[in-house]
């Protein structure tokens, strides 16, 4: 199985693929672990939304807002 997340805008809209990592995973831990890592950069860099795929199939996305 492969892993890997969809960058997003942060209304949601139009993926965002130009000059992002286009990582690929062997586990769901493995693609969670790199997100904790990376999320700040990814967001520095115009993403506000993720989806985490699973061979193509959405499993869940979710904001990349700080926690205040």
């Amino acid at each position: 199985m492969a892993w890997t997340w969809r960058y997003f805008e942060a209304d949601g809209a139009d993926p965002l693929a130009e000059g992002l990592p286009s990582e690929s995973f062997t586990s769901r831990g493995d693609a969670e672990s790199w997100l904790g890592e990376n999320w700040q950069e990814l967001a520095e860099g115009g993403v506000g939304r993720v989806a985490l795929m699973e061979e193509g199939r959405e499993v869940y996305a979710m904001a990349l807002e700080p926690v205040e």
